[in-house]
This record gives structure tokens, C-alpha cells and sequence, in this order.
């Protein structure tokens, strides 16, 4: 599906943003991956992609990667924002350098590798960029305040960016998943206390009875990269196994 496709996928060592790659390669794109370390948050980094150091809040850093993309391909038709981090506190317990950590990992970071982005995307005439809202940009777990602020804001930058670049052919969406099996949730659940219990209520808790899997969000992210979905654009993407479609949530 992505034949002659060039991408590029920040956090692309972790663990959504590493089954993105992998999946991209499997459709014939050349890929990016972007990240602060070649093996990111997993052991094993050998799946053909391009490493390419790149700390998201970093505006130099963003500059010189989208550099090096343009030098060695002369275009980028797919950008994927997969970088993330998450805080569990409130807003009483986060401290300034917490909301503004957050707030530049996963909004700024979003901008500045979409800014650097734009002019290799318009070279090829058809670009997609996909950013990662999450289903806590609708409503919010508990303790999680500012990672939920940071996901609304990302989602309303979609849908902008969706009616800023549209006349140039450029689509953005934003995908924003429930629970997925991550590197992160395992941290989530490991500071829960007793992880079995919790993983089991947590399945519970889903109409589907299981939570995500990053190939299931590779799975969209790949449609919407792909020439497929050339008229979704401006889009907010929920994936998260129909837990939001309940009535009622159980609190974990």
C-alpha cells in the first residue's frame, strides 16, 4: 500500500511507533525512525528502518532531521507524531516543570516536527500527517490531568492543521487509542500495585474484553498513510475496543 512512500515516524523506537515502522517497511515505504535513542524503549532496534536522533522539543533538532529526509529523499509523504509521555498526577501534584515537560513532548513536539515537516510534504503532492490524540482527549481517567489537557490539545491542532493545509494536499488526522499494550501501560500498571488484577479488570472493563495491541494501531495508522483514505482528513480516530461507547465507564 505504501509502494515508493517515504515516512517518517517520531517515537519510533517505543512501542506503538516501533510496530508503525515495522508495518510501513512491510508495505514497501522507506521509513525514518525517530527517536532520542536507537533502541528506545525495546531491546531490538534491527528492523530495516532509518535511525534518526531527534529530541521532539527541539526545534534545531526537528530543523536538522527533516534536513536529512530532504537530502536523502528529496520529499516526505507520510508523518506520523508518535512521541509521547504521560504523567499521573493531578493538578495539585503536578509542578510547573511536569505540565511544561508534558505539554513539550507531546503538543510542541507534534508542532515543531509538523512546521519543519510541511515543505517536504508539499513536494509530494499528496502528504498525510497523523498525529496521537488518545481517548483521554474526550474524557479523562483519573489522576491524569495534564496528559489529558495535552491530548485535547493535539486533537484541536488536527483538526486546524486539517483546514490550513487541505488546499495544498496535505490530509491530518489524529488517532486516539484507549488502553494499548505499550511499554507505558505496563509503568501504569506496575505502580497500580497488583498487576494481574488489574490487567484482568481492565479487560474486564472493555465491551471487546481485551485492550489494544500496537499492530492494531499500526493497522489505522497504515490506512490512513495510505492513498486509500485520500478523502479522511480533519479527523479524530478513536481505538480503543468500544470502551467509550458505554454508558457508563468503571473506574479502575
Amino acid at each position: 500500500m505504501l509502494s515508493g512512500k517515504i515516512a517518517l515516524v517520531t517515537g519510533g523506537r517505543g512501542g506503538i511507533g516501533r510496530a508503525i515502522c515495522a508495518r510501513f517497511l512491510r508495505e514497501g515505504a522507506t521509513v525514518f525512525a525517530a527517536d532520542l535513542t536507537k533502541e528506545g524503549t525495546l531491546s531490538d532496534a534491527a528492523d530495516g528502518s532509518r535511525f534518526v536522533r531527534l529530541d521532539v522539543t527541539s526545534e534545531e533538532e526537528a530543523r536538522a532531521t527533516m534536513a536529512r529526509v530532504d537530502q536523502e529523499c528529496g520529499k516526505l509523504d507520510i508523518l506520523v507524531n508518535a512521541a509521547g509521555i504521560e504523567i499521573e498526577k493531578t493538578i495539585e501534584q503536578t509542578s510547573l516543570a511536569d505540565w511544561n515537560r508534558i505539554f513539550a513532548v507531546n503538543v510542541t513536539g507534534t508542532f515543531l516536527a509538523s512546521k519543519y515537516a510541511l515543505p517536504l510534504l508539499r513536494k509530494s503532492g499528496s502528504g498525510s500527517i497523523i498525529n496521537f490524540g488518545s481517548y483521554d482527549g474526550f474524557i479523562a481517567d483519573p489522576g491524569l490531568a495534564a496528559y489529558c489537557a495535552t491530548k485535547g490539545a493535539v486533537h484541536a491542532l488536527t483538526r486546524a492543521m486539517a483546514c490550513d493545509h487541505g488546499p495544498e494536499g496535505i490530509r491530518v488526522n489524529a488517532i486516539c487509542p484507549g488502553y494499548v499494550d505499550t511499554p507505558m501501560l505496563k509503568n501504569f500498571f506496575r505502580d497500580a500495585g497488583d498487576i494481574e488484577t488489574l490487567e484482568a479488570a481492565v479487560r474486564g472493563v472493555h465491551p471487546m474484553r481485551r485492550y489494544g495491541t500496537p499492530d492494531d494501531v499500526a493497522n489505522l495508522v497504515n490506512w490512513l498513510a495510505s492513498d486509500e483514505a485520500r478523502y479522511a482528513s480533519g479527523q479524530l480516530w478513536v481505538l480503543d475496543g468500544a470502551l467509550t461507547a458505554q454508558v457508563q465507564q468503571m473506574r479502575l
